[in-house]
């Protein structure tokens, strides 16, 4: 058998069950053969060996009951970073580095003297893509992170130690905020469950492998969020932004629960790669500051 025999079978395969059987094949095909995707074009003719054939199919197999590319693959990439990951964390979206963009933007616009660390958190680390993110990209942030599963900690931990970050990202095992009682944070961030019940991905769908903690947000998609809402404001300093991250069909009820625990603060929405509503953005007033609250 060829990489061209081979890629056709894959193909086949997944035809019918992935939204990307070309792509998905190209992907698992290169990881199980230890080749970079162009290698499979430019060397088409080249024989495959029968383990490594056993192998490739064995992955293709998995595929095509919908599990996760990134869960087959044992990692995935996320603003340019590759992070591992496996069932007991959440599939890190495109959609989420807006906020990771978000937070960055306010951290370097509102940079104090370098001496002084800029203070980080992100509420429900899972695999600690957001959190490693901002601090590999904002050497001047120190982070807490908080999970409630100590199996994904221990994936955030690692993801942490291979970015090199991990001396500024401090990982709590704990509810929400409840950890963090006390510290102060310039930025909040929590990528929670925002799916209501009723709508949450059943298997074969490929979200439906994912943990349903991480996904499910109770009848109207908002029973974490108000739990979370609460428990920030002791924790924020003045000026700080809070990002929190939701969708369209979510977006206005969060909207409505943010205004009511921060009446006085800028409230904004933030829109993803294809100008969906997609983000909460909270930012408390420095002292003696007139914000503008823009959405009305």
């Amino acid at each position: 058998m060829t990489v061209r025999d081979l890629l056709a079978d894959g193909i086949a395969a997944l035809r019918g069950k992935s939204e990307s059987p070309s792509a998905d094949t190209q992907l698992l095909l290169a990881r199980m053969l230890g080749r970079e995707a162009g290698w499979l074009v430019a060397n088409a003719e080249q024989p495959i060996a029968e383990s490594a054939r056993v192998e490739a199919l064995r992955a293709v197999r998995a595929r095509s009951t919908g599990l996760p590319l990134a869960y087959i693959l044992g990692q995935w990439s996320f603003f340019g970073y590759e992070f591992e990951i496996n069932a007991d964390v959440l599939v890190p979206r495109p959609e989420t580095e807006h906020l990771v963009e978000a937070a960055l933007d306010f951290l370097k616009r509102h940079s104090r003297n370098e001496a002084v660390p800029l203070r980080v958190l992100d509420v429900g680390t899972g695999s600690g893509a957001i959190a490693c993110t901002i601090a590999a990209e904002c050497p001047q942030a120190i982070i807490d992170a908080t999970d409630l599963s100590a199996a994904a900690l221990a994936v955030a931990k690692r993801n942490a130690s291979a970015l090199g970050v991990r001396e500024r990202c401090t990982f709590w095992l704990g509810d929400l905020a409840t950890p963090v009682r006390g510290k102060r944070y310039d930025c909040v961030i929590a990528n929670l469950p925002y799916v209501p019940s009723a709508d949450v991905p059943r298997v074969p769908e490929p979200a439906g492998y994912e943990p349903r903690n991480a996904i499910d947000g109770g009848a109207d998609g908002l029973v974490t969020y108000r739990r979370l809402l609460p428990q920030l404001s002791p924790l924020l300093c003045s000026g700080a932004l809070v990002l929190l991250e939701a969708a369209p069909p979510t977006i206005a009820g969060l909207l409505t629960v943010a205004r009511a625990q921060f009446p006085n603060a800028s409230l904004e929405i933030g829109r993803d790669y294809g100008a969906r509503e997609r983000f909460v953005a909270i930012r408390q007033a420095c002292a003696g500051e007139i914000l503008n609250k823009t959405i009305p």
